[in-house]
């Protein structure tokens, strides 16, 4: 039995962490994640993901706000552990913890080396890629940068976003290291080196890149609104007031860019740069999130065909 640290934070790690407490292969000695956060409007103490397959499971929590130099590094140090298997963990590995074990195997979101760093999915969707994937790698200090040891890709269809994606990939992610892992510790693989001409990166999403641009082509405009969806969700101006958009669809047509073009009891189409869009599932400033039908018949009664979002 191969004796583990997990380390990871988010429901992707958590599912590749439930596949590893599955196969009687793996035996994890501790997990390592993100502290606990306050969310919300009411700042409630949330405990990750993470957190909460290792409690259900009886395992050992470490949660150092930062690795290095920490009493929680001096207790992984100490275990008898054979490696590391990491996945949206959110922080750097020491050097000297790194070189502490046998070995320590990364599970990335994204086909590499494109999309180094912390939303690859993200970025999948909002430049409109046709694939997604994960890469199994080896742990180096640099982010993101080890060679590869496997690969594994799936189609982005228009249905999704960020969760969906997020899902899919995560159960890729599990699949591919429970299928990958026994063949690199047996040695029968040899990782490869990443391309360095071929490296892009998606660091995290900044609060001036969720602001929609109705002067970019629909597609865009859609790619950006599922490509934040559930979060951090893309949002415009309605009346100087905030309006998340958090589905759409395209459409034909042409008007003005942001221009209320289309209007009805169930449909609401705003101009883009080029074509044109049907909101579906949006939350105005100080409401719910709601459907568009929702909307028009509430908040949005007064909205009329030639009033303007983005101002």
């Amino acid at each position: 039995m191969t004796k583990l640290i997990f380390m990871g934070t988010p429901d992707f790690s958590a599912t590749v962490l439930k596949g590893l407490l599955a196969d009687s292969r793996y035996e994890i000695l501790a997990v390592v994640t993100q502290p606990d956060r306050k969310v919300g409007r009411k700042k409630e103490i949330r405990m990750t993901p993470v957190k909460q397959v290792a409690l259900e499971h009886r395992l050992p929590v470490l949660q150092p706000e930062k690795l290095s130099g920490s009493p929680e590094m001096e207790t992984l140090l100490s275990l008898d552990a054979d490696g590391i298997v990491t996945a949206a963990f959110g922080q750097f590995l020491p050097t000297k913890l790194l070189e502490n074990f046998q070995f320590a195997v990364n599970v990335h979101a994204s086909l590499l080396p494109k999309y180094r760093g912390g939303a690859p999915i993200h970025y999948a969707l909002i430049n409109g890629d046709e694939e997604a994937g994960v890469t199994i790698m080896e742990m180096v200090k640099e982010m993101d940068a080890g060679d590869m040891i496997a690969a594994r890709s799936l189609p982005i269809l228009d249905e999704d976003n960020v969760g969906t994606l997020f899902e899919k990939l995560a159960v890729l992610g599990r699949d591919l290291l429970l299928d990958t892992l026994p063949a690199y510790l047996a040695g029968e693989i040899k990782p490869s080196p990443q391309d360095p001409s071929l490296v892009t990166f998606s660091p995290n999403i900044l609060p001036e890149e969720e602001v929609l641009d109705w002067t970019k082509t629909n597609r865009q405009v859609f790619n950006q609104i599922r490509g934040m969806n559930p979060w951090p969700v893309a949002h415009t101006l309605l009346n100087g007031q905030r309006f998340k958009v958090y589905e759409a669809e395209l459409c034909k047509g042409n008007g003005n860019p942001g221009e209320v073009i289309g209007l009805s009891k169930k449909e609401l189409v705003v101009a883009a740069g080029e074509g044109t869009l049907s909101l579906k599932v949006v939350q105005p400033a100080g409401k719910p999130k709601m459907s568009i039908t929702d909307f028009l018949n509430g908040a949005g009664r007064q909205l009329k065909v030639g009033d303007h979002f983005g101002s």
